[in-house]
């Protein structure tokens, strides 16, 4: 079942040239890792800010988890949880003063004045949140204090505490240190599994996006390309091999014998197909210095998409 529907997406600014968003459509499942990526410029960032409730669309229609974004905007709101790319937070407040003011508006928790005083269930789910991202010390300290890693931290476990359904990340890791990020995505992995929450990511950390169910790539407002990464990078990357030889004119020869297409760059490069590298070895007699496979990734296919030239 689809939690998230677009359908002719288009936002048009007053005075702009073109469209921010130009006629888009895009289902996402419920339960699936949504990666929805693209440059600066290309519409993302207007896209997600409309799903999310925080600009307004010129025309289309939108529904988040069944509820229609122009006549439930309240409803949608409470079925999201989202992080983003610029904190949003109360500076006054500390740390988990921010988290339950976060928790009460979204009525999950009743709001009460004191950490003590909030239900164990509250409690309790703080400190295993705190716990993912190695801040429980750092709760009840004034977040005008925190550094900028420090409030990234604490918008994620804040956009968890209540549950949602869908949830929202736009650039989730920048500012966070290696362990912070890798515990992160361990946990939404498990948040995944265990209550089928739908993820939709946006990042500038490609590697983040290739576990991702399947990939958007949006350019110049529209979308270029939708599918499961493999999709993608098979569509327009080849996997090649790389061969090498201290005698390069005898390897050269016997490609050429054997009808095995290759360019020279300056080592000698085979593109794979549906063929296998093992197999192209094995009919290889010259002894090798280098062998090598390249499987191309998300990363390339990516640059593949939005460095194309736009037509004039």
């Amino acid at each position: 079942m689809a939690i998230i529907e677009v359908e002719n997406l288009v936002k048009h600014y007053k005075k702009a040239h073109k469209n921010a968003v130009d006629n888009i459509s895009f289902n996402v499942e419920e339960g699936e890792f949504f990666a929805f990526l693209g440059p600066n410029g290309a519409g993302k960032t207007t896209t997600i800010s409309i799903l999310t409730t925080t600009l307004n669309k010129t025309s289309g229609t939108v529904k988040i988890a069944g509820y229609d974004l122009d006549k439930e905007e309240t409803a949608v709101r409470r079925s999201i949880g989202i992080i983003f790319q610029n904190p949003s937070l109360d500076f006054g407040l500390t740390g988990e003063e921010n988290i339950r003011v976060h928790a009460a508006l979204y009525g999950v928790f009743p709001f009460r004045p004191l950490y003590r005083m909030m239900p164990k269930a509250y409690r309790d789910k703080v400190q295993q949140l705190a716990a993912v991202l190695d801040m429980e010390k750092d709760l009840f300290v004034p977040v005008k204090t925190y550094s900028g890693g420090m409030k990234r931290k604490l918008e994620i476990v804040r956009s968890l505490i209540h549950s949602p359904k869908i949830l929202f990340l736009d650039e989730p890791t920048t500012g966070l240190d290696p362990l912070s990020r890798r515990n992160l995505w361990e946990y939404l992995g498990t948040v995944r599994r265990e209550q089928d929450t739908t993820i939709f990511l946006t990042t500038h950390y490609l590697e983040e996006a290739e576990d991702a169910d399947r990939v958007c790539i949006i350019k110049g407002g529209k979308i270029e390309k939708l599918g499961t990464p493999d999709k993608i990078k098979s569509e327009l990357l080849e996997n090649y091999l790389i061969l090498d030889a201290p005698d390069r004119d005898k390897l050269r020869d016997e490609l050429k014998r054997k009808k095995i297409t290759f360019t020279e760059t300056p080592q000698f490069r085979i593109e794979l197909g549906k063929r296998s590298a093992q197999k192209i070895i094995n009919e290889i007699t010259t002894p090798l210095t280098v062998v090598k496979t390249y499987s191309p990734s998300l990363e390339d296919a990516y640059l593949e998409i939005i460095e194309e030239k736009e037509p004039k």
